[in-house]
């Protein structure tokens, strides 16, 4: 269960780092409207406050948030841009959640 919780935060982090930033590209890319970097800068707020709520170092939530970040990544490219993903997307996308998992459910005495 524990897991679960910490993979459904790390989930919800990554699409508010996501959109924060593909909010300013769609501005300084395709011409979208100026008033977009307001929503953006709220997104990588909630971003940034959404991983002070992890219990452990700010180093490790990092590195695991990382694993899920690529995960969701390839989700939003799958979704938003429509780009079918490859089997090796989907393979570096496990081995990133493996190394989320083992980075956030190590045992806190772990040395």
């Amino acid at each position: 269960m524990e897991l679960l919780k910490v993979a459904i935060l790390f989930a919800v982090t990554a699409v508010a780092e996501i959109v924060g930033c593909y909010l300013p590209w769609l501005v300084l890319k395709q011409d979208k409207p100026a008033w977009l970097l307001i929503p953006a800068a709220l997104s990588l707020g909630l971003f940034a406050w959404l991983l002070t709520l992890h219990p452990t170092a700010a180093g490790r939530t990092y590195a695991a948030y990382g694993g899920m970040y690529i995960a969701v990544a390839l989700v939003w490219l799958h979704v938003v841009d429509g780009v079918t993903l490859t089997r090796w997307d989907v393979a570096g996308a496990s081995i990133a959640l493996v190394g989320m998992a083992v980075i956030a459910l190590q045992p806190s005495t772990a040395g």
